[in-house]
């Protein structure tokens, strides 16, 4: 894809996308948002796709991405994901529709390694050739944010005249999204489960815009890839690097079963995978400036 394109970016004023722009701006490309809020270029609901279509009509795009989320703080409960879930169905299925309208090429996608789904994936490092699946004894409401995940995957690919691409997020930390923990962790309001050897893949906020901007410029059609660091981390590992890094009270450890009244986060603290970014490193290009959470960390918090 040739640079300097315009783009319309859904999902602009959220933490992901405050940094994509950045990256697609400095890179040079001309970044429009899409969204309800009065900054975006392109004021419209992905959720109603008359208004969604009405606002893009007569407007010209080279790529769309689609980083669009309904979360303004991490989840704690399934109801909490909710609405993020019908961005992914409902959502997807109006922009790829509103893309077509705009003449865009290309259309990519924000994902999760979550969609390879929750639970403990052993030792093993999936690659973008491991089906997204959701592990035995899933419940109906893990079903339901990994259908989603699925389908936002199968939207993009399957859309005639668009160039689908798709990155798997590992879990997002940095600038923006680090900053909502460290309330609670000055006030101890933030308790954190034994990981017990589980692990889960981490990225960067920046790092994973640059993705994105990778993405853009240089994606296969029809492709998947893995987005995160090179070491995996426990989610309680991970709360506990960013009280030490920033100074503040070392958070409770909890036994993992006094999480359950916060559903979803249970779910993800006890979850353990780990990802293959290689496919990311060879079409993409990318690689994660940050190897671990620690580094990003430090950095974040001003010690290096």
């Amino acid at each position: 894809m040739t640079t300097n394109q315009q783009i319309l970016l859904a999902g602009a004023s959220g933490v992901l996308g405050a940094h994509v722009t950045r990256a697609l701006t400095a890179a040079g490309h001309t970044v429009t948002g899409l969204g309800r809020g009065p900054a975006n270029g392109v004021r419209a609901d992905l959720t109603d796709r008359d208004a969604l279509l009405r606002a893009v009509d007569g407007r010209r795009f080279g790529t769309v991405v689609h980083a669009a989320t309904a979360l303004s703080r991490p989840p704690l409960r399934h109801r909490d994901m909710h609405a993020t879930d019908t961005l992914r169905t409902d959502g997807t299925a109006h922009l790829v529709e509103a893309a077509g309208i705009t003449g865009a090429r290309r259309f990519v996608v924000e994902s999760m390694v979550f969609g390879y789904g929750y639970g403990d994936h052993g030792a093993r490092e999936l690659t973008e050739d491991d089906d997204l699946f959701g592990p035995p004894g899933t419940t109906p409401e893990l079903e339901r944010h990994i259908a989603a995940m699925r389908t936002k995957e199968r939207l993009a690919f399957d859309a005639p005249d668009l160039e689908g691409v798709s990155l798997r997020f590992g879990l997002f930390y940095g600038s923006g999204g680090t900053d909502a923990l460290l309330p609670l962790l000055r006030r101890r309001a933030l308790p954190v489960a034994d990981d017990r050897g589980r692990v889960l893949p981490w990225v960067e906020l920046a790092d994973a815009a640059a993705a994105v901007l990778a993405a853009v410029e240089r994606g296969r059609g029809g492709q998947a890839y893995n987005v995160a660091d090179r070491t995996p981390m426990g989610f309680g590992a991970h709360v506990r690097s960013v009280a030490e890094e920033f100074g503040l009270p070392r958070p409770m450890t909890v036994p993992l079963w006094l999480l359950r009244p916060m559903s979803y986060a249970h779910v993800v603290a006890s979850s353990s995978l780990r990802v293959s970014i290689a496919k990311a490193e060879r079409e993409l290009g990318w690689s994660p400036r940050f190897a671990s959470p620690r580094e990003g960390l430090a950095a974040l918090a001003g010690h290096s």
